[in-house]
């Protein structure tokens, strides 16, 4: 039942994206239809499928392409600066054990508050630094997503690799930096591929941050969504092949990583 229930939004936004405008605007649901590709070809072409409605400047294409920037950019970077964090986290020496769990906590807290909270200062400030509608601006906020997720998973992994594997490098002379990019990095690939797939997924499917302090000329898929819902209808169709195009890149990151996440996914699952 519960499978039903999780996958059947998704079989029927599926079926959305290939039915007719007038077979969507039916007032009985249709199950049975001719599927057609236009709405996929109407986010490159402008097509609306119906003759009610006028063709316009397909934006799709650029609203992909700034979400994959937008997204990817925010993802390196969190994995730059929060996988040498929960690093220092988990091997630095505290006066107090429970100052380590502390600071691991309030880092992750960032991750739990609400979004909206901050836009409205949020705005200012980018209004006053010049970061609105910019990639830098986008990549910059989307770290309060990124780097919080990042250090809390990366720390777990970390304190799974046994710390006499790091000392026994130290003893044969390989200093602290080349036993983390040497031995640390590789051991734990598979949790930071894992890391790095959700942390892409969240900035990828973020909408309040694209509304806030995006614009036209960085809107990714999230926001410019929103440009299918016009005055004279909603074009249902259109709107639902741009959900499925857009679960394209998490699809394919998963198949080109899926043997380092589900070796990262359990990794300290089992000891011995």
């Amino acid at each position: 039942m519960l499978i039903i229930v999780f996958l059947f939004p998704m079989f029927w936004t599926a079926t959305l994206s290939f039915k007719t405008y007038t077979d969507i605007v039916s007032s009985v649901p249709k199950f049975f239809f001719s599927p057609t590709f236009v709405n996929y070809r109407g986010l490159f072409t402008g097509e609306t499928g119906t003759t009610s409605l006028p063709i316009t400047a397909p934006n799709f294409p650029r609203y992909f392409l700034n979400g994959l920037i937008i997204s990817g950019g925010a993802t390196l970077l969190a994995m730059l600066l929060g996988v040498p964090a929960a690093y220092v986290l988990t091997r630095a020496r505290f006066r107090n054990e429970s100052t380590r769990e502390n600071m691991a906590f309030t880092i992750l807290s960032f991750w739990f508050g609400p979004e909206l909270a901050i836009t409205i200062p949020l705005y200012r400030i980018y209004q006053k630094l010049g970061l609105l509608d910019s990639y830098l601006g986008l990549i910059l906020v989307y770290q309060l997503i990124g780097i919080p997720f990042v250090v809390w998973m990366s720390r777990n992994y970390f304190l799974d690799i046994p710390v006499s594997v790091e000392e026994a490098c130290l003893v044969d002379g390989a200093s602290r930096l080349q036993t983390f990019l040497k031995v640390v990095l590789p051991l734990a690939k598979g949790g930071l591929s894992a890391t790095a797939l959700l942390t892409f997924l969240f900035c990828w499917n973020n909408f309040v941050f694209a509304l806030a302090v995006g614009g036209e000329r960085t809107m990714p898929v999230t926001t410019g969504s929103l440009s299918f819902i016009r005055y004279e209808a909603v074009l249902w169709g259109q709107m639902a092949a741009a959900i499925v195009i857009s679960a394209i890149p998490a699809i394919l990151l998963a198949l080109l990583l899926q043997r380092h996440i589900v070796r990262g996914l359990t990794f300290g699952s089992v000891k011995g």
